[in-house]
């Protein structure tokens, strides 16, 4: 699987609460971990839930004020003539929790919101709404693929870690993948939130600003069986197909939240849970379904 390079992958749901940053995380750590990768993990979310996994408040608080985070690569963008112009590779962390391969693009608790950006870019528009329009447009199409181009070659793969709801970032980040994988949970809202992303996709997709395609959705268990789950489940297959159902389910697992505590992967604090089992087998899984679509 060396061949694997530069390819971009967001793990991604409108809806919060179902797994994104944890499978993102565990994902990443098998795939350097098990089958030799490099791996890029980028945090979008203000939350910074990825970061924050990875490594203790106090170290994000220096990165903060090193200004080595994601922040400082938008502005850099956004205000090209800003003083402090750092270059990405200055601002990844590696071998995240001692794993070889495993990178970190640290995410902000601060970041440009939609409401910002519009008035900045307004005020550069001349008053003119389709120059204010265009200027969005290349700004969404251009913000993460100028960001991550630097570094692209350098790994197999850039797992982006999303926010929910939809936003520029949102976007941007869509538009600079090559896939995109769901975390779900059996729920109503959960398949809400999947419902709204895939109009945003087909949306870009209409205007030829996006070739993304889904890898699959990955399922959480509630821990429990239920016929609620098991319509939900049987919804999302009627609508997407069951060949894009992982056959790797998430089990619900007290070792995954406790690592979180340890500011490290499951599949480090407790390899052997079936929390840790089920990400290795979910890892194989992603592996198999994207040479598919690689050769």
């Amino acid at each position: 699987m060396a061949e694997l390079m530069g390819y971009v992958i967001s793990i991604v749901n409108m809806k919060g609460g179902v797994g994104k940053t944890t499978l993102t995380v565990n994902l990443a750590t098998s795939l350097a971990k098990d089958h030799g990768m490099r791996v890029l993990v980028v945090d979008l979310d203000t939350q910074i839930n990825a970061t924050l996994s990875l490594m203790p408040p106090m170290h994000f608080t220096q990165l903060r004020k090193e200004q080595r985070t994601l922040k400082q690569l938008i502005h850099q963008v956004i205000q090209p003539k800003t003083q402090l112009n750092l270059p990405i590779q200055k601002v990844i962390l590696h071998d995240m929790c001692k794993v070889k391969g495993f990178d970190l693009l640290p995410g902000d608790i601060e970041l440009y919101n939609d409401f910002l950006l519009a008035a900045l870019l307004y005020s550069r528009s001349n008053i003119n709404r389709k120059e204010f329009a265009d200027n969005w447009t290349q700004l969404e199409n251009a913000l993460l693929k100028s960001i991550l181009s630097p570094v692209l070659s350098n790994y197999n793969f850039i797992l982006l870690d999303f926010p929910p709801g939809d936003y520029l970032l949102t976007r941007s980040g869509l538009i600079a993948s090559d896939f995109y994988i769901i975390p779900a949970k059996p729920e109503p809202l959960s398949v809400v939130g999947m419902g709204i992303l895939e109009g945003h996709i087909n949306k870009l997709k209409q205007n030829n600003r996006s070739h993304i395609q889904l890898l699959g959705i990955v399922f959480s268990s509630l821990g429990h069986a239920t016929n609620l789950a098991q319509t939900v489940r049987n919804r999302v297959i009627d609508d997407f197909g069951e060949d894009k159902i992982f056959q790797t389910e998430i089990p619900r697992n007290v070792a995954v939240a406790k690592a979180v505590d340890e500011y490290q992967p499951v599949l480090l604090t407790e390899p052997k849970a079936s929390g840790s089992t089920a990400f290795i087998e979910l890892t194989k899984e992603f592996l198999q379904i994207l040479s598919k679509y690689t050769g």
